[in-house]
């Protein structure tokens, strides 16, 4: 295969990493506009009442939350401002982590290795994680030809 045909197919993966991960932000943050709609709802509210020490009204911060994963999701879908874009997630991403400090209960059963479905939804992230990674990472692509 040319240097410019193994191009295209790691640039074409790329772009699918992108657009599937947008479509994922943007899916789950439409949901949170609606209330009651979201399955994470009550685990976002509070998480971000915690970090905020509740100085947002929880529907407002709900509403920001939604804005905010669905800008990433836009952007990421349409594969615009990926240098911008990915550390904003990747800072996102992060915070949904929180809950295994800051609410273990609801995370946990019985022990640190025992998940709940919220802690098993969270632990799933790490996926997200590496999609990001890999996407930041995409700058430094540079493929070589195999002989």
């Amino acid at each position: 295969m040319n240097k410019i045909g193994l191009k295209k197919r790691v640039k074409g993966r790329f772009s699918f990493l992108s657009c599937s991960l947008g479509i994922v932000y943007l899916w789950f943050g439409a949901l949170k506009f609606f209330p009651g709609v979201s399955p994470a709802e009550e685990l976002a509210s509070e998480t971000i009442a915690l970090l905020t020490f509740d100085l947002l009204d929880t529907r407002l911060s709900l509403v920001l939350l939604a804005i905010w994963e669905c800008a990433l999701g836009l952007f990421l879908l349409f594969n615009v401002l990926r240098r911008i874009t990915v550390p904003f997630a990747m800072f996102h991403i992060l915070l949904t982590f929180s809950p295994l400090i800051l609410l273990p209960a609801e995370v946990f059963t019985a022990g640190p290795l025992i998940l709940t479905l919220t802690g098993q939804y969270i632990i799933k992230n790490f996926i997200i994680v590496a999609v990001l990674f890999t996407l930041w990472d995409t700058r430094k692509v540079n493929p070589v030809t195999t002989s």
